[in-house]
């Protein structure tokens, strides 16, 4: 039997791809819907309130409810009065964070990663466990715990004791750790130094770093995130192959040269991820503050999306409440693409196998001419 030919094909080979489209869209249209309850309209509810004054009686859409347009995000982002000033404090202790947090876990979770993967190593499978048991432990858990090890009598000054050093009390010790570097060469809040400055908060509280308690918490983010990142990086050098190192080595090029020419520039696609991550992760740090501190001592606990809670649920404040969130959410927007600027756009993954061998060659010969010129170094 002979099969239709000439123009009548492509209109099938349409009705099938439309058949396909419809199918497609039928099985995640049940998806969708659960986003859009649960996900996009109440966005889109919180970007209402973040412009009206609701106060939380009856609908925010209710006629009663009034537009006051930008002036909740003039009062968080201006610096002046109460709300202001807790913003710029909270946006302080939370930058610090995310300066020390992202790139040490970022640094450990690549070191532990490389370090697991390691021919002749033995309890791999211990290891990895270990690493990351912490990653799935309830947050709750980790906080409570932290709180007795890093208490004034706790196990962590015991130990420093020990060492013949006295140990604060960590959770209620509001100083800045750059301040304790400051006041020996005699710089203090004065003058200039003390007047208000970005977001309400003096020059002297942006040079103080985070406080001793906030510390505490940053080590407990990199305790408790390195080793989900390190599965990430396991499963990158795991993709790899072995043919790469070991053209590398054919090259004579040392381990610190293969990982930095060769290794390293084709992790770029998960460190992207997992610095993206990190950037969503810190930015958003609310459940510790909330166990562990509430934003003490002295506020320099504080961070933007705990204060957004505070001011919603405690103060009665939803329209600041909710501009606090979608500044968060603006920031967290734009460090993230800031930071895929700065990696670049390449993506070894999307790579087809051919176009995978021909950047390995080149990347081999490239660290080659660097051997040669350098004496080859071995």
């Amino acid at each position: 039997m002979s099969h239709p030919a000439g123009p009548t094909a492509p209109p099938r080979r349409r009705r099938a791809a439309n058949r396909q489209g419809v199918a497609g869209w039928l099985f995640v249209s049940p998806v969708l819907v659960i986003l859009g309850l649960f996900l996009f309209i109440p966005i889109l509810m919180a970007l209402w309130v973040s412009v009206s004054d609701w106060s939380s009686n009856g609908s925010p859409f209710d006629p009663s409810v009034g537009f006051v347009g930008a002036e909740n995000y003039r009062a968080v982002l201006g610096g002046k009065g109460l709300a202001g000033r807790d913003f710029g404090i909270a946006m302080r202790n939370n930058l610090y964070y995310v300066l020390l947090v992202v790139p040490l876990q970022t640094l450990i979770a690549l070191f532990l990663a490389v370090m697991v993967t390691r021919k002749g190593l033995r309890g791999k499978g211990f290891f990895r466990t270990a690493f990351y048991f912490p990653s799935v432990t309830s947050s709750v858990a980790i906080t409570t715990l932290w709180l007795f090890l890093f208490n004034a009598s706790g196990s962590v000054n015991k130990a420093l004791g020990w060492l013949g050093v006295h140990g604060p009390n960590w959770f209620a010790d509001p100083r800045g750790v750059l301040g304790l570097l400051l006041e020996p060469l005699g710089v203090h809040e004065t003058g200039a130094l003390a007047r208000p400055g970005f977001l309400g908060v003096s020059a002297y509280q942006w040079l103080q770093g985070p406080s001793v308690a906030m510390c505490v918490f940053i080590l407990m983010a990199i305790f408790t995130t390195s080793g989900t990142f390190m599965l990430l990086f396991m499963a990158a050098l795991q993709s790899i192959g072995e043919e790469t190192e070991e053209a590398g080595m054919m090259d004579g090029a040392n381990a610190w040269q293969r990982f930095r020419h060769i290794t390293l520039p084709m992790l770029k696609p998960t460190l992207y991820t997992v610095i993206t991550l990190g950037l969503i992760g810190t930015w958003q740090v609310f459940d510790q503050i909330a166990i562990g501190s509430q934003g003490a001592p002295a506020k320099t606990t504080l961070t933007p999306a705990y204060l957004s809670f505070t001011k919603a649920f405690n103060d009665g404040e939803w329209g600041r409440g909710a501009a606090i969130a979608f500044v968060l959410f603006a920031i967290i927007i734009v460090m993230t693409i800031l930071q895929r600027l700065v990696l670049g756009s390449s993506d070894f993954s999307a790579m087809t196998r051919r176009q995978r061998r021909a950047d390995r060659a080149a990347r081999t010969r490239a660290l080659t001419h660097a051997n040669t010129n350098n004496g080859g170094v071995a």
